[in-house]
């Protein structure tokens, strides 16, 4: 899979940029603010419907506008897919694919899959636990894109539940008649999605220990992934066993409901879910303690990068290369981590790396070089990708 050609339209800085793109590396240059991190962030909004920075759309939309749009040719296998996406915050936004409108915006999850890293990772190791719940839950959606449903009708059941939460104290009997309606959406989806994600930490957690020993070295410390719960069943948050058997979905449910019932009381009194997937973590062990509070800020930035590195080799094992975009994180590496990720990159069908100097860069990922300047993406003489000319001024249509 790689992209053969980006369009955006009044997406961030750029009031418009048309860039065309080969398989292989490609490294776009330019200073702090130039935009060249808007464009890889684009490449990700095609894959996740987010940002890896923000947290909602209005702060993707060039300032003065009413919308973005994010346009990209995609090569997968022996198709080529036009993608499109019209980003409008406060309203809804539009998804075409070879022009053809998509019932709802989340039926293109899966379409383009991409693996970023970048230095915002390191929450992974050291932010809350939200953090690690939207990483572990994008991941899933990037392998199965069917749980996109899952995922957003439980956050819709959990938004209704505490809702009716908050007045169920002074309420009567009808209302926690209601509340009991409520739960049973909660568990079951809930369950569906505990039974993913402890399929998927069970998946990941070798390639993490793998990665992380190539990325530290020789004398490191263990890497592996635990998974903690508010229904014990789900797990306790010590390493994965992979001998364990886990458990199914419907069994998980009944779980949730069991302890569902036992915290309604302090549930009530709160007015606020206490008990599903929406509490839980990832935890990230480097040998006998956790990583949060005890890992080095390098053997921080050596697990956001291995887990990061598995997420890609797990993708990979599925049958599909993902499109690997590395925004800016060269600088901040060593040369073994550099090594390491460098090594990765090469292999990959496609990767995105930005750079604010091209020396940051291991000179074996020194493909095609794109200079961002002054609102426009240049590619520079002698590179590659001679058809790819892109400028600020080319046009992208905003319809």
């Amino acid at each position: 899979m790689y992209l053969r050609h980006l369009q955006v339209g009044h997406f961030r800085s750029w009031e418009s940029a048309d860039l065309a793109l080969t398989p292989g590396p490609t490294v776009l240059v330019g200073r702090n603010g130039q935009g060249k991190t808007n464009l890889v962030e684009a490449v990700g909004y095609l894959a996740t419907l987010g940002s890896h920075r923000v947290s909602a759309d209005a702060p993707l939309v060039r300032h003065g506008a009413s919308q973005a749009v994010v346009r990209a040719a995609l090569r997968r296998d022996d198709r080529e897919l036009l993608v499109e996406v019209e980003i409008n915050p406060g309203r809804a936004n539009r998804v075409r694919v070879n022009r053809a409108p998509l019932p709802r915006p989340r039926e293109l999850l899966g379409l383009v899959r991409t693996v970023l890293f970048a230095p915002e990772d390191l929450a992974l190791v050291r932010g809350d636990p939200a953090e690690r719940r939207r990483f572990l839950d994008d991941l899933l959606v990037s392998r199965t894109p069917r749980l996109a449903g899952v995922r957003s009708d439980y956050d819709r059941v959990l938004k209704q539940r505490n809702a009716l939460l908050k007045t169920a104290k002074l309420a009567r009997g009808n209302a926690l008649a209601t509340l009991d309606v409520w739960d049973g959406h909660l568990t079951e989806l809930g369950g569906q999605l505990l039974a993913a994600r402890l399929q998927l930490v069970a998946d990941l957690a070798p390639y993490v220990a793998e990665s992380y020993a190539g990325v530290a070295g020789p004398g490191a410390d263990r890497a592996a992934l635990g998974y903690s719960s508010s229904v014990p069943l789900a797990g306790d948050g010590a390493p994965v066993d992979p001998a364990r058997v886990l458990p199914g979905a419907e069994e998980l449910a009944a779980a949730l409901r069991e302890r569902v019932a036992e915290r309604r009381k302090d549930e009530v009194d709160r007015g606020v879910t206490l008990v599903g997937p929406h509490r839980d973590d990832l935890v990230l062990h480097l040998g006998p303690a956790p990583a949060k509070g005890y890992a080095s800020h390098g053997e921080s930035w050596s697990f956001a990068l291995a887990v990061k590195l598995a997420c890609f080799a797990l993708l990979r094992a599925d049958g599909d290369d993902p499109i690997l975009v590395l925004d800016d994180v060269f600088a901040e590496l060593d040369t073994g981590r550099r090594a390491a990720l460098a090594e990765v990159a090469r292999s990959a069908e496609q990767t995105l790396i930005t750079a604010a100097v091209a020396e940051d860069v291991p000179a074996v990922l020194l493909g095609t070089r794109v200079q961002i300047a002054d609102g426009q993406a240049r590619i520079l003489p002698g590179e590659p990708a001679d058809e790819s000319a892109a400028t600020g001024e080319a046009g992208v249509d905003g319809g």
